[in-house]
């Protein structure tokens, strides 16, 4: 599952007293949103990924199957049988359910460049004369379905930082929208209780690098206004934010644009510095940025209600990066050091901040 990932803080605690009126006495503010990680594991063996889950378990009351790589196209075009690295994967999802958490499904229509769709498990995409065509809306159809019906989600993310396919492949962005209206339509017959959403990358939204930003933002924006929720991906070190007042700039963007309820479907930030010479790119980052981004977005997320947060990677995956292979190690290396734990398990400031905030 070697796919793209992505990265939001300042520094306040939700542990706030209300005050009465009539006496000196106070009470905590119950957190009012949930709180969770995706299944990212920090290593590449069995114990690593069973270690990602119990550790879930025990600290959160929300998590993502985040399930952003390869379709099997063929399979759903000519019915025939799904690849079993695919089932066996969805399978194993499944087998390690945590029932006792409230679980947000995020599946991925495109590929890690967010410019054409994902491929196929023989590394072909299928032809197509628009991407609206019926064979890719059913197989896709088939392809959602299949795993809302496995995996039972409360949340469904359909597509994945979709304002990135508009950005990269503008001319296809009329008929994405069609094909997953078209999807979306019919997921909703079959489960009506079920929140659907298509995840925007803020830092791709906010002070946009294009022709004409407030165009593209009116149109971004009113984009995910007709969703059931807004659902966020955000990791500011990517917008080059590093200060509380960068971070809460941003937070006060969105707040101002987005009158949906708010769901950040994935986030974090760096605690170490970045440097990633192919890329020209060089980042300074430490744990107590990273402890004041989260501070800054729990705190967005107490006093604007939102519906819960999702940060990227519970612990640092150095481990599963030294598996990759060689032309997917940049890309990795980009999120690799933002855990709330250490490569080595060891709690960072940030990781205090979360277990405090998740039991008020």
């Amino acid at each position: 599952m070697l796919h793209r990932f992505y990265i939001v803080l300042v520094t306040i605690s939700i542990s706030l007293l209300s005050c009465s009126k009539d006496d000196d006495s106070s009470q905590s503010i119950s957190r009012n949103f949930k709180m969770g990680f995706t299944t990212w594991s920090f290593g590449p063996d069995q114990k690593d990924v069973d270690d990602t889950y119990s550790f879930i378990e025990s600290n959160s009351d929300i998590y993502a199957e985040h399930i952003d790589n390869k379709i099997p196209w063929k399979a759903w075009m000519n019915d025939s049988p799904l690849p079993l690295e695919f089932t066996n994967e969805i399978s194993g999802r499944v087998n390690k359910k945590i029932e006792s958490n409230q679980l947000l499904l995020s599946v991925g229509l495109f590929n890690s460049n967010r410019d054409e769709i994902a491929e196929d498990f023989d590394g072909t995409i299928p032809s197509y004369t628009d991407l609206a065509d019926i064979e890719i809306e059913e197989a896709y159809f088939e392809h959602i379905n299949y795993l809302v019906d496995r995996l039972a989600p409360d949340f469904l993310v359909i597509a994945i930082e979709v304002n990135e396919f508009r950005l990269r492949a503008e001319s296809k962005w009329g008929s994405y929208k069609i094909l997953i209206q078209n999807v979306k339509s019919r997921i909703k017959e079959l489960y009506p209780n079920l929140p659907i959403s298509e995840s925007i990358s803020l830092h791709n939204l906010y002070e946009p690098d294009v022709a004409d930003p407030t165009n593209y933002i009116n149109e971004i924006t009113g984009y995910i206004n007709q969703m059931d929720f807004a659902a966020i991906s955000f990791y500011p070190f990517l917008k080059n934010q590093h200060s509380k007042s960068e971070f809460q700039e941003t937070f006060d963007f969105l707040h101002q644009n987005i009158n949906r309820p708010i769901a950040f479907v994935e986030s974090g930030h760096i605690a170490e510095n970045l440097v990633v010479p192919d890329f020209n790119l060089s980042i300074n980052g430490d744990e107590t940025g990273q402890n004041d981004y989260l501070q800054t977005l729990l705190l967005n997320a107490q006093e604007h209600n939102y519906e819960f947060i999702i940060w990227w990677a519970h612990r640092d995956f150095d481990e599963l990066w030294e598996t990759f292979p060689d032309d997917l190690k940049n890309l990795g290396q980009l999120w690799r050091d933002t855990g709330l734990l250490d490569e080595n398990g060891n709690q960072r400031l940030s990781m205090s901040t979360w277990s405090e905030n998740l039991n008020e």
